[in-house]
């Protein structure tokens, strides 16, 4: 039987102090349910004596039927010369009405005499009375020991002395925060193997990431005796961020074998870190470990061909296993081996050393050469190949195109574009304006084929990413246009390169509606 650890989210409290970051009701709410969904202990969600919108999510989540999480709520110990049952702090607290709460309190004797301005014994029976009284109205109490390793390294003595008081007093856990994030793993492993011989009372772990060393420095503490590990989803959080959950949870669960969420939750880890990011409006990091799109990337051609092989030579886990996938990336060193697959799904018959397969991976690094990147647009790669093989029947020919810009804007309106289209044998001309030339044309052209092809009324057009790739030619320079699709079906990347953004916009548009269409033949 695997031993428990108790993982411990504070996505919604710590994460939220991120820079950039401002989750409302509604978000915090969503992102509950997908943590309870995936299976964490605790949910830290907010300091309800801060704000009004806490308040407001507290007395929300109280109606959520969760099935494995337990909302907490967070605050700190009662005022310099307060009595905690007088503090309005903790009565905000309360009236979070959390069956637990996450209280902080200062572990290092410089922050006690310099930032609280008070004295060190003061500071204990701060933390003692706080913890007793919640403890009296019947609330689990976790006492979060701030700055505990500063705290230690500088006056280790004082540094046990404050986790004590909370001990004494009735806390549940014990949580050591490393909150600057500075310390090292061997000294964070040698500090809690004392801590935890010392209480009886369960040890918890707090790691900030101003080193790179949080997620390192949980996984060492936990090691160490820890049985409460505290993150967040992504890492995200103030300054360099917190320890990353996404990490550590299937490096403690799927390495060490210690139990941190139902192991049949794993799968929906790369799924909420996806989601967490989206709701944050952050970008997702796509080189994270375990659920970055890269985790279980390939594209050099000696990988590709060892992953083909056998997975294990290049991945240290099933993707699957996070609910990720294995991606083979089409590019200039990839390898024949790797560009079969995609040439097989058109021409079965080819083989590795067909000289059609020699041909089309000629053609591909030579692009690659002048800016294309297939490996970001798969479905652009796939009609390449359908042209290089003769397997391709152009939906429409384009005739000409013209695009007029005005300035100033009327209602986000200055742009406007002309097409002129050829569809089995008809032309067809047509206009449209938009916030923008890209988007003037995009709308032209999709007037212009409604009428042909009538399911191109369902394409949105999902995300628009622009990289400038000599930077060196300022105006002059090279540009590489990403356009994303989808449909009601699944989504789709499509890839063009020009000096002119008009142009390699346009070429990304036409791969978009030519991939749908040529998707959507093939289906019938």
């Amino acid at each position: 039987m695997m031993s428990k650890i108790i993982a411990y989210d504070s996505t919604l409290r710590d994460g939220a102090q991120a820079q950039g970051i401002s989750f409302s009701v509604e978000d915090k709410l969503k992102i509950v349910e997908k943590l309870d969904e995936l299976g964490i202990g605790y949910i830290e969600a907010g300091n309800p004596s801060s704000n009004p919108k806490d308040l407001e999510f507290f007395a929300r989540a109280a109606a959520l039927n969760l099935k494995h999480s337990k909302i907490i709520a967070f605050g700190s110990t009662c005022k310099v010369g307060a009595v905690a049952a007088d503090d309005k702090y903790l009565q905000s607290l309360l009236q979070a009405n959390t069956s637990a709460v996450a209280i902080f309190g200062k572990s290092w004797d410089y922050q006690v005499t310099d930032i609280l301005r008070t004295t060190l014994p003061e500071n204990l029976r701060m933390i003692g009375d706080t913890i007793a009284y919640l403890k009296k109205q019947g609330r689990e109490v976790v006492f979060d020991a701030e700055h505990f390793f500063d705290g230690y390294k500088a006056n280790a003595d004082y540094a046990m002395q404050t986790l004590k008081a909370a001990a004494d007093a009735g806390a549940d856990v014990l949580c050591l925060c490393d909150t600057n994030g500075g310390t090292f793993p061997d000294e964070i492993s040698t500090i809690t193997q004392k801590v935890v011989q010392q209480f009886d009372t369960a040890i918890g772990i707090h790691c900030h990431n101003d080193s790179e060393m949080a997620v390192a420095n949980s996984v060492a503490a936990v090691q160490a005796g820890a049985v409460q590990v505290q993150g967040t989803i992504n890492g995200i959080g103030e300054r360099c961020g917190n320890a990353n959950l996404c990490s550590i949870i299937p490096n403690l669960q799927l390495k060490l074998g210690l139990d941190c969420i139902p192991s049949k939750n794993m799968d929906h880890l790369t799924g909420v870190a996806r989601f967490v990011s989206e709701v944050a409006n952050m970008p997702f990091n796509d080189r994270a470990a375990y659920v970055g799109d890269d985790a279980f990337s390939h594209k050099g051609g000696m990988h590709i061909d060892a992953v083909s092989k056998d997975p294990a030579s290049y991945e240290h886990i099933n993707p699957e296993q996070v609910g990720n996938a294995r991606h083979i990336l089409m590019s200039e060193v990839a390898g024949r081996s790797a560009l079969l697959s995609r040439i097989n799904a058109v021409d079965a018959s080819l083989k590795k050393d067909s000289p059609e397969t020699k041909r089309i991976l000629d053609h591909l690094k030579a692009l690659e050469h002048k800016g294309y990147q297939f490996e970001g647009a798969e479905s652009s790669l796939q009609l390449l190949i359908c042209k290089l093989l003769g397997k391709h029947k152009p939906f429409f020919e384009l005739k000409e195109y013209k695009v007029s810009i005005v300035e100033p804007s009327v209602n986000g309106i200055n742009s406007s574009a002309m097409i002129k289209i050829l569809v089995e044998g008809q032309e067809e001309i047509m206009a449209a304006e938009g916030d923008g030339p890209v988007n003037a044309l995009d709308s032209a052209l999709r007037k212009a084929l409604e009428r042909f092809y009538p399911a191109i009324k369902e394409v949105k057009l999902t995300d628009y990413k622009v990289r400038v790739l000599d930077s060196n030619k300022a105006t002059a320079a090279k540009v590489r246009v990403l356009i994303e699709s989808s449909d009601s079906h699944e989504s789709w990347t499509t890839i063009g390169v020009s000096t002119d953004i008009i142009d390699a916009s346009w070429r990304a548009l036409i791969d978009s509606i030519e991939f749908k269409l040529m998707r959507d033949l093939s289906r019938n």
